[in-house]
């Protein structure tokens, strides 16, 4: 399996669930309850600084499983926004992550307002955004490699009618260009993050380098996220210095025995990093 036959499979199966979903709810009843339900908070970044957007994920096929329902998943969500977090990023995706949309709800529930949760799926309808509003989110992950660009504008186009930001997902030069286009034509309408996944698609290993190797191309315009495989203070401290200005983390805090002294011990590394880089 390559990994557009990776993305391939992630797409099929996510458009069964909108198909399904639609045959619940039609689009309109949906648009309507997403426009009148509550706005979502809005992603406060640090000026000049660093932030973390902390992951909640029961399951990845890299990593195997990493939490169960049966554990108190709204301390480490509560956890998350307490020390620090910029937004906590929620897997949504049922079949390889054990994701799911009331995840989602739990966590904006949880949140109450102080930091925005994000959709984390393989999106490739505008009906999955307007779930993401529903269910309280205040942005939501785009992967570009996935889509068209018509899908693409698509999905950007009914996140700023929804007052959603979007992380834009990168893997290598050509999806950064795209991206930069998105941006420059979007960015004006709405919050648009651009970030570069390092895991391999096709081991789904993370590539050592290839974050520090792409941080160049990135546009300057727009808050630039390091995704994956990204555990460690030196690891955010490496990512801060080569011009990231978030970090997207979720296995590490998965995993750790004490969250949020990690949480905090990867911002202060973050923040010190671009302190030193002049940032």
């Amino acid at each position: 399996m390559n990994g557009q036959d990776f993305l391939a499979g992630m797409a099929a199966s996510s458009a069964r669930r909108v198909d399904m979903a639609r045959l619940r709810e039609p689009e309109g009843t949906l648009m309507r309850r997403a426009l009148a339900s509550a706005r979502p908070p809005k992603l406060q970044l640090a000026s000049g600084g660093f932030d973390v957007i902390a992951e909640l994920k029961l399951r990845s096929p890299a990593l195997g499983t990493l939490a169960s329902r049966s554990e108190d998943l709204d301390a480490r969500i509560g956890l998350y926004a307490e020390h620090g977090a910029a937004a906590v990023s929620v897997l949504t995706e049922p079949e390889r992550f054990d994701g799911a949309l009331e995840d989602l709800e739990r966590a904006a529930l949880v949140l109450r307002g102080r930091v925005p949760a994000m959709r984390k799926d393989f999106l490739i309808d505008p009906y999955q955004i307007a779930e993401a509003r529903v269910a309280g989110a205040g942005g939501a992950l785009v992967i570009l490699r996935m889509l068209a660009r018509p899908a693409l504008e698509a999905l950007l186009q009914r996140a700023a009618e929804l007052e959603l930001f979007v992380l834009l997902e990168a893997f290598d030069e050509a999806d950064i260009a795209l991206g930069a286009e998105l941006v420059a034509r979007y960015g004006g309408a709405q919050q648009l993050l651009l970030g570069v996944n390092c895991r391999d698609l096709v081991t789904l290993q993370v590539v050592p380098g290839r974050l520090e190797a792409l941080a160049p191309r990135l546009p300057a315009s727009v808050p630039r996220v390091a995704e994956s495989g990204i555990e460690t203070s030196s690891a955010v401290a490496r990512v801060a210095a080569a011009g990231y200005q978030l970090a997207l983390i979720g296995g590490a805090l998965m995993k750790a025995a004490d969250p949020a002294l990690l949480l905090t011990q990867l911002l202060a590394a973050g923040r010190a990093a671009r302190a030193g880089a002049g940032a």
